[in-house]
Formats: structure tokens, sequence, C-alpha cells
């Protein structure tokens, strides 16, 4: 498995303002720019989706991929992985929620392995802006809610 990268940002928000966004997958392609496309798949017994399908088009990098979702019932974390991707041979992913008084700390942590081999500081480099983008796009979808 490919190393992992983590990044955080703090969002003026509640984690169940946070966490609605992150699992209202059908509004990604609104505010998440890469993403063009999302399908529910499968949907859990506590109703949040647990296996979705994308539509990535983020310029050099485009694919078609299906994660697999967990949701933790105190509705701090969801952890997700590759069910099976085009371009991705791997990827795994937790957003973990820290409450800050009346902010919360967003980390993000991520890992993908692509089918085609890159050298490790342009994955590394490539992992960063997806993460920083994905961040700062959670951070504006949340507040202006």
């Amino acid at each position: 498995m490919a190393d992992e990268s983590t990044q955080s940002i703090v969002v003026d928000a509640p984690p169940t303002a946070i966490m609605g966004v992150i699992a209202d997958f059908p509004a990604y392609p609104e505010w998440a720019n890469a993403v063009k496309q999302t399908e529910v798949l499968e949907t859990g017994p506590d109703g949040n989706a647990s296996q979705v399908r994308f539509t990535l088009d983020a310029g050099p990098f485009k694919d078609v991929y299906t994660l697999s979702y967990a949701w933790a019932s105190d509705g701090l974390s969801v952890n997700w992985n590759l069910v099976k991707g085009q371009m991705q041979r791997a990827q795994t992913g937790t957003y973990q929620l820290t409450p800050e008084g009346e902010k919360t700390r967003v980390t993000y942590t991520l890992s993908v392995q692509l089918v085609v081999p890159m050298i490790g500081l342009f994955r590394r480099k490539a992992e960063k802006m997806i993460m920083d983008t994905a961040l700062k796009e959670l951070k504006r979808r949340v507040e202006e809610s």
C-alpha cells in the first residue's frame, strides 16, 4: 500500500453540519470541482451511503471508481476503501472530525495507489493538492450553508 498523506483544516461549523455535507454524495458535483458525477449504489442500515461510484476529472487524472464507506456511530468519522477503479489499484481514506469549541477540525487522511506507477515525490505532491483542494472546497460548502 502507498504511504498515507494527512492534512487538516478548521471549519466554522459543528460536526453534524460537516458530516451532512460529506454524506450528501449527490451534491458533490455542485461543490467539488473534480467530481463530475456520483451515484449511490448501496445504502447501509443507518441510511448513509455504503457504496458510491464517482466520475472524476481532475485535469490529467480522470477515473471512474467505486468506494465503500463505513460511518462511525458517533458521527465523527468516516472511512472508505476502493472497491474498483480504472486508474487506481487501491484507495483508503478517512475524514476525522474533532470539535474545537464552536468550530471543528477536519482531518483528511488519504492513500492512493495508481495502476500506472508514479514516482513517490510526484504522488505525494498530487495527494497534497487533492487533499488541499478537497478540504478547502468542503470548508467553503459547509460555511456557505
